[in-house]
């Protein structure tokens, strides 16, 4: 039924006695209704086809199509129309019947009395207007909720674009600060002849010992940080003290080094993105005997993480001459750090160590070794680019750009040098494998 008011709806009376549709009209044509009459089942139909109808009337007992019939029809092919039925005494269990069925919403008995018959027809248009104001706001409401997820889906998509966007930029930040810390090593690594690189392989030692013990990801991270950053308490130590071995320190001089860790956490600790190596720098010397420096701390009181860039550091201070007299080779240098297991270094971190030593490393990925000329944009460093004196030129995973490419082009026509770029391959590896 249209959204109008009951009293402007059009009612269909539907019976084969002209009398009683006559009767019918007259008791409603007073209440404003659209009154349409029907002899028959089938000409009622031949209506409903044409007009829009809002309430049918029909006698149960008609020639051809009953009344039951004919309501069972419209409930098919006009649900929203109201259906009674007007029946006598002796078609009462076939009136029960159509109602229980479904086919009408209410039967009148004949005779029948007036007020009872305009108000089953005021009920039956209630009803349907009722039923057609549900559908109405069933269909509003799906349509605010289709409406509300397609924003709910936009503004997720949004939120997952700006939740990237921070992601991108947190990790650009990140690699930033890390590539920072690898240029400040290297220039602390300028006071030391001959040391150039020492920082980067203790910190990727480090790394990677900590990935072998499977610690946590920030502390991989902070040993790395620690393993880089660990000599910068000596910045402000002398000269003669830094060329003089460990081993060769007395008195004041030891007294004096030995201060280091402590100076390095004090310089770190401003940063907070540092705090964690910090700590670690601060503790690598300690000793599981408790013999260690600066706290003097003393079997489980002693990191795993500070044991993890102590191993790291000794085995490349060895190497370097920094801890001897004289430089170690790698063997010999593996056997100190096995021997001090149990009193510098716990057994497992030691056993992690030359694990990690004897295990033949992932095969790395194939580089290209270019000169400045061959450089093209979106090329990729596949390893950091060191000066002669262990100063950071280009990070590994720098990613060339025009502008970059002519700078270095330029630099290397200037001053003669004779650069190679180690830079990842990645063509195809059918294409590879014809070169």
């Amino acid at each position: 039924m249209p959204e109008a008011s009951v009293a402007t709806a059009t009612l269909l009376f539907v019976d084969d006695e002209p009398a009683i549709l006559s009767a019918l009209r007259r008791l409603f044509r007073p209440m404003g209704y659209r009154i349409l009459l029907a002899e028959s089942g089938d000409a009622a139909l031949e209506i409903l086809a044409r007009e829009p109808v809002d309430l049918v009337l029909s006698d149960m007992r008609m020639p051809g199509m009953n009344g039951a019939q004919l309501q069972q029809v419209v409930r098919e092919r006009w649900p929203d129309v109201a259906r009674l039925l007007l029946t006598g005494y002796a078609d009462i269990s076939s009136t029960i019947a159509a109602i229980d069925q479904g086919e009408i919403q209410r039967y009148i008995a004949k005779p029948w009395d007036d007020q009872e018959v305009l108000l089953a027809v005021r009920e039956g248009l209630e009803r349907a207007r009722l039923r057609q104001e549900n559908r109405r706001l069933l269909a509003l409401t799906q349509a605010h909720n289709e409406q509300l997820e397609r924003r709910v889906a936009a503004r997720t998509s949004e939120l997952s674009q700006v939740n990237a966007m921070l992601e991108q930029a947190f990790a650009d930040l990140r690699e930033n600060f890390l590539l920072s810390i690898k240029v400040f090593a290297g220039l602390m690594e300028l006071r030391e002849a001959g040391q150039a690189g020492y920082s980067e392989r203790v910190g990727q030692l480090a790394r990677r010992l900590a990935a072998a013990l499977k610690l946590t990801q920030t502390e991989q991270d902070d040993c790395y940080a620690a393993g880089l950053l660990h000599e910068v308490g000596k910045i402000g130590l002398p000269d003669a003290l830094l060329r003089k071995p460990v081993s060769m320190m007395r008195g004041e001089d030891l007294a004096l080094y030995r201060r280091y860790p402590l100076l390095g956490e004090a310089a770190l600790m401003p940063l907070s993105g540092l705090r964690g190596a910090a700590r670690l720098v601060r503790s690598h010397q300690e000793r599981l005997d408790g013999l260690g420096f600066p706290d003097g701390l003393s079997g489980a009181e002693v990191p795993i993480a500070a044991q993890v860039v102590g191993v790291a550091a000794a085995y490349e201070g060895l190497q370097a001459g920094r801890l001897s007299e004289r430089p170690h080779d790698a063997a010999r240098a593996r056997a100190v750090i096995r021997g001090a297991a149990g009193t510098y270094f716990s057994t497992a971190v030691v056993d992690a160590f030359e694990c990690l030593l004897t295990t033949a490393p992932p095969p790395a990925p194939s580089d290209l070794e270019l000169q400045a000329s061959d450089l093209k944009p979106g090329m990729v460093m596949a390893q950091d680019l060191l000066s002669p004196q262990g100063t950071l030129l280009l990070a590994a995973g720098f990613v060339f750009d025009a502008g970059v490419i002519n700078t270095i082009r330029e630099l290397v026509a200037r001053e003669g040098l004779g650069i190679v770029f180690r830079i990842r391959d990645t063509r195809p590896k059918a294409v590879a494998a014809l070169t």
